[in-house]
């Protein structure tokens, strides 16, 4: 194949003022996180944190399921669906009945926190370890916290997992996300 024909060296077209950045292989935080050196909860982790750069600055609104707002519920099922290929129900009621409880000190990256918080509706969010998940505030929108902040350590409720971090990593690699 000729050095013109190789898709990584080819540049991007239509980008605003001018601007068109090479394409490189060494740059692709995906390739870096397929390596074998990575093992599956950091893969997951990996991934995880780049669904959050995409929804970071969303807005929360109840029932909402897009970038123009969205509600912790459907923030789950569409990382869930985008990056790991699973179908978890729409509502937080629904969700917290999937996979299997697990302990708060058994946490891996990708399961599910639920809290109980004051008013009317739980939440849930997505674990992404050391301590940390990623889910829609009602104040601050799409957003990570801190499981040991005061708050959310008050209304914790439970912690399910839908599938092993081996698998989740799998379907990382297969849906070609991170």
């Amino acid at each position: 194949m000729a050095s013109g024909d190789d898709y990584f060296s080819r540049q991007l077209p239509g980008l605003p003022g001018g601007w068109d950045p090479m394409m490189s292989r060494v740059d692709n935080p995906i390739l870096e996180a397929r390596s074998l050196a990575n093992p599956p909860p950091a893969l997951v982790q990996q991934a995880l944190l780049a669904q959050h750069e995409r929804w970071v600055g969303t807005p929360y609104r109840l029932g909402g399921t897009s970038r123009q707002g969205i509600d912790c519920s459907a923030l789950v099922q569409h990382v869930f669906n985008d990056t790991f290929r699973v179908e978890l129900p729409r509502s937080t009621g629904e969700q917290v009945h999937q996979g299997m409880p697990i302990e708060r000190d058994a946490l891996q990256p990708g399961d599910l926190v639920f809290f109980r918080p004051p008013g009317r509706y739980d939440h849930v969010g997505i674990y992404l370890g050391e301590g940390r998940f990623f889910h829609a505030s009602t104040s601050r929108g799409v957003m990570i916290s801190e499981l040991d902040n005061r708050y959310w350590q008050r209304h914790f409720w439970q912690a399910r997992r839908t599938l092993e971090p081996t698998t989740l990593a799998q379907r990382v690699l297969a849906s070609g996300e991170g």
